[in-house]
């Protein structure tokens, strides 16, 4: 995918099957996978077997965040309909590597690919109202909440209430125009 030139190292590639145990841990710790409203328990057995069962599906993207070959996290476009133009974006970013930006810059990457390569016309994914941070992240990429669910989600022993997030092609093109414009000091005139 693309590699990203800026003050880190960090670049955005395929999954790969040698992947698969960073992410049979991230799968199995609770406090991660309750960000995305998953029960933490998986086999690195059947983890390979749904790995074997997806590598040609053309209904996600799953892709590994590195910095310097090191394991960051991971960024994934599932649920991609062609026929409506829409995929889910998903991201985790492991612990000693959170707050240092590499989420915005992953999750950009990623929505870049679903509308510039997969020609998407809609990215939405799903968050915990409670989880401030990335509610932050996604509103500084562009992503507009379209609606509140009620105890959508049960993670950690309880309800979760998560909103529904989405942004579109034109909405994220116009955004990247404006700031394309900003660093090139072209200001529209009114």
């Amino acid at each position: 995918m693309t590699t990203l030139t800026n003050e880190t190292t960090m670049r955005i590639r395929a999954l790969e099957r040698t992947d698969l145990r960073n992410i049979h841990i991230i799968n199995n710790k609770a406090e991660t996978m309750r960000l995305w409203f998953e029960e933490p328990y998986e086999s690195l057995d059947e983890l390979t077997s749904l790995y074997d069962k997806h590598i040609h599906d053309n209904t996600e993207r799953r892709f590994v965040i590195e910095d310097n070959d090191t394991f960051v996290g991971i960024v994934e476009l599932m649920s991609i309909d062609y026929i409506h133009r829409t995929c889910e974006i998903q991201i985790i970013i492991i612990g000693g590597f959170s707050g240092k930006g590499y989420a915005q810059k992953a999750l950009k990457t990623g929505v870049d690919y679903a509308f510039n390569t997969l020609n998407m016309h809609k990215v939405y994914l799903w968050v915990d109202i409670d989880t401030a941070p990335a509610v932050h992240i996604y509103k500084k990429l562009g992503f507009k909440i379209e609606g509140t669910i009620k105890e959508q989600f049960f993670a950690g022993g309880k309800y979760h209430d998560s909103y529904f997030m989405g942004i579109l092609k034109s909405e994220y093109a116009q955004k990247e125009k404006t700031l394309r414009n900003k660093k090139t000091g072209i200001f529209p005139v009114f």
